[in-house]
Formats: C-alpha cells, structure tokens, sequence
C-alpha cells in the first residue's frame, strides 16, 4: 500500500473512532510504530487535527468538530455493509477489498456480529483465478490490450486481442467485458475459458457511454428449451428448490418427488442431470428422454 492510501485509511478510521492506537494502526498497515508517527506528522501538517492522548487507553484521535455526521449510517447499516463485503472478499482475496472492509469496521464503535454470515468454498481452481482476475485489474486500470487464446463452448480456440474494460461476476462464474479487434465488437469472456494470456501494448479507451450502451444491448442467444418433468429423491429435493423455486417440486410420497421445470436442450443440462446420478429420473417428454440417454451412450463409450 502506497502512503498516500495509508493516510486516507487513517483519517477513515479517525473519522469514527474515538481513539486508535500506534500498535493497532501498526498492525492492520503492516508497518513499523515509527512509520505511523511519521503519517501522524504528516497529516498535522497537513492541518487535520490529530492529537496523541496518553495513558492505558491511549492513542490518537481526531478533534470532534473536525468529525462528520454519523447519523449517516446506522449501525445495520454498516452491518448489511461488511456481510456483502465478508462475502464478495471470500471471492476475489482482493486487499483494496479487505482495507475497505476494515475501514468500515472502523466507522462503528460497537463490536459488529452480523446476523447473516456468507460462506463460500474455497476452491483450489477459484485460488488460482485469483491471479489472472489480478493480471486483469492491472489491464482494465493501465490500458493494457490483452492477448490469449479462447476456448468456447464446443471447443473451438480462437485468438483475440482485446481491450478490457470490466469484470462481471455472473452465477458465481467471472467473465471479462471488452472490445474484440478481431470481431470489431464488444464481446464477454469466460476467464476460466481463457488460456495464455498475455500483455500487448496500450489502448485508447472508447467512450464510456459507447461501452455501456452495448454492454447493456448486447444480444443474448438463447438455446432451445423444453419442459420437463422429473422423478426426484427427497435428498436432492433441496437443489430443485434453490434453482426452480418451491412451485416447481411436488411431493408424491415421503422420499419421491416430481419437479417440473424448463431445461435446455443440450450437452450442458444432460450434465446437470447426469450429476445427481440414479437421484433424478426424466419422467417425460419421449424426446428429451432419447436426446439424455444418447448423451449417456457416448459417455460410457469412452470406457469400451
């Protein structure tokens, strides 16, 4: 962290809190007593009021008149804040995220236990995003063009250079947003489906309004889908509903149930089902049947 942001986290701090020891600044910026001293100087004479107070509970503080309303936020507030930020900082181990979180623990004076906690695997796959998810950042911010390989979804590779522009989170999936010179166009990418990417030069960024405008339009092609209904054993019972909703499942006696739901008519939903093993049984259409066990055939055709 550069000491320019090192300041700005301070006077957050400050702002809320009545008074911040040496070792605790030290602690949370990873740095020496004696670099907080030096911040501490450096903000006086940059005329904020920041004053030592001595004592068992001693540390500095900033002058009262020079604090903001803090009506602003309430504490649920601040609390719903850090349950999205625990949350979205579990997927992206990004730092400038955890210093936002704890700048805003510091904005309480109570001690926060939300009520609502988040959880989410830590997959060694998602660990190993981490690092190309930071190659992109540094794109997105310095004006990189980006070079790599690009897997599709029936296996095609196809190479682009790229500007990018953002990083969505879709379905727990991440994908980048940027303009594609090959296609001339703005395109959205997989970043699990990207491969050797690389830095390639500078760009001048299009206009932020162009950007936006596409991103919003852009069109989204649809697969075939057909209606379905499903034999479904009490202990899947569970993933139908977080998906589909409580409408969509029926029960029928105390360990079956029947769901019906709407399913794409491809490679990605016969994986889906083909998941929950001898759990789920297509009950009708005929054709949706003859399409998921012609799926199943060539699968088990790898094993002859």
């Amino acid at each position: 962290m550069q000491k320019i942001e090192r300041l700005i986290s301070i006077l957050m701090i400050l702002l809320q809190k009545d008074v911040v020891s040496a070792s605790e600044f030290s602690r949370l910026f990873d740095v020496t007593k004696r670099t907080i001293q030096r911040d501490m100087e450096t903000l006086n004479y940059a005329n904020i009021p920041i004053y030592a107070k001595y004592g068992h509970e001693g540390g500095y503080a900033l002058m009262e008149e020079y604090k903001f309303d803090k009506r602003l936020l309430n504490h649920k507030d601040i609390e719903n804040i850090i349950v999205a930020l625990d949350g979205f900082e579990q997927l992206t181990k990004n730092d400038d995220i955890q210093m936002t979180i704890q700048k805003i623990r510091g904005m309480s004076h109570a001690d926060l236990s939300p009520k609502l906690h988040l959880t989410f695997y830590d997959w060694i796959g998602r660990s190993q995003l981490h690092e190309e998810m930071s190659l992109v950042i540094q794109a997105i911010e310095n004006y990189w063009l980006m070079e790599f390989d690009y897997v599709d979804q029936k296996g095609n590779i196809t190479h682009r250079v790229v500007e990018p522009y953002k990083l969505q989170l879709i379905e727990m999936h991440w994908y980048l947003f940027g303009y594609s010179l090959e296609r001339e166009d703005y395109r959205t990418f997989k970043l699990t489906r990207i491969t050797d990417i690389v830095k390639k030069g500078f760009f001048t960024p299009r206009p932020d309004h162009a950007i936006k405008e596409k991103n919003e339009k852009q069109p989204v092609v649809k697969p075939t889908m057909a209606n379905v209904k499903l034999q479904i054993d009490i202990s899947v019972r569970d993933q139908f509903i977080e998906r589909y909703g409580r409408h969509s499942v029926v029960k029928k006696t105390k360990r079956i149930y029947m769901a019906n739901i709407e399913l794409p008519e491809n490679q990605f939903a016969y994986q889906f089902l083909s998941g929950f093993g001898n759990k789920v049984k297509i009950i009708e259409p005929k054709g949706y049947i003859n399409k998921y066990t012609s799926f199943l055939k060539e699968t088990l055709m790898l094993y002859h």
